[in-house]
């Protein structure tokens, strides 16, 4: 694989969907406990979106989807994910992982923000909407609910990274990614293995999420590779009763064949009547299938509709 950095793959993006390429900035700072939080500035302007990734994801899982939004946003790496620390006690839990988010709005953005969460991103998103309502302005949750059954889709991707923790190359990442059924093309897994994998001081290759170390961990001590308990607990650790706090207007975004199911959609809305439910035609990372219609949704959900015509 040629010598990249994580910004190498944005002017082809860019051209595809015929958009110039706008300023994006890697951010950085050190919480009170020494960690490290991570995530990407893109625009000038202050943000308008923030938005949190699904497990074993990181900012960038974002990129196409804020090409297509023109909007200044803020993606952030949740801790164990990306350029942010891990943490010692593995505890990738969303109330834990939400006062990370509350930290990173209060230093990096100047106002209350369109919230966007995927996954483990949108169980946190829900809780820090319940515990801050003056920093989000709308909440979206991107195909996850406090009932998502972990034994079913989520084990899938815990099994594809239950595997060794790691490779003498990103080409064999890619390899396992692709007889996985994931990443698409060849070049979209390519770029995807690249920014969300590092190589170390000894040449091996590793994920730069904490959740394939733990899977394996799992695996290696005789446990189910597919369901350690830092990791199940990801879907425990939002209940009803958080999103039953929320005070934002919320829309839930639902992939037809995500995890979410239409008896989780309607749970939702029964249990948040205000909430809006929206469907598109794509698996559980809508981001990275359709986001020219997931960065409309979004669009939508901005105050004032946004101000950059829909695809």
């Amino acid at each position: 694989m040629p010598e990249l950095d994580e910004f190498s793959f944005l002017p082809a993006q860019a051209a595809a969907l015929g958009r110039p390429v706008p300023p994006v900035t890697r951010v950085r700072l050190t919480l009170a406990d020494g960690r490290s939080l991570s995530g990407l500035r893109w625009g000038d302007a202050p943000p308008r979106v923030t938005l949190l990734h699904g497990a074993g994801l990181n900012a960038h899982t974002w990129d196409t989807t804020l090409l297509h939004l023109g909007e200044p946003a803020l993606a952030l790496d949740l801790a164990g994910h990306g350029d942010s620390s891990w943490r010692d006690d593995a505890a990738y839990v969303a109330r834990v992982l939400a006062p990370d988010v509350v930290t990173a709005l209060q230093t990096w953005t100047d106002g209350p923000q369109t919230l966007v969460g995927h996954s483990l991103g949108g169980l946190t998103a829900a809780a820090v909407a319940a515990s801050r309502a003056d920093l989000v302005a709308r909440l979206v949750v991107l195909d996850i609910t406090p009932g998502v059954d972990p034994s079913a889709g989520p084990a899938e991707i815990r099994a594809f990274f239950a595997g060794p923790t790691d490779w003498a190359s990103r080409d064999e990442l890619v390899d396992r990614a692709l007889a996985f059924g994931l990443g698409g093309s060849r070049d979209a897994a390519t770029r995807g293995v690249f920014l969300n994998s590092r190589v170390r001081a000894d040449g091996r290759v590793e994920w730069k999420h904490h959740f394939a170390h733990l899977a394996a961990a799992a695996a290696n001590a005789g446990g189910d590779p597919s369901t350690p308990d830092a990791v199940r607990a990801v879907l425990a650790s939002t209940g009803w009763d958080d999103i039953a706090q929320i005070t934002c207007p919320v829309t839930l975004v639902r992939g037809e064949r995500g995890f979410v199911t239409p008896s989780d959609a309607e749970e939702f809305a029964q249990r948040l009547p205000t909430a809006a439910v929206r469907t598109i035609a794509t698996g559980h990372n809508a981001q990275e299938e359709d986001p020219a219609g997931l960065a409309a949704l979004i669009r939508s959900a901005l105050p004032g509709g946004g101000s950059v015509t829909p695809n």
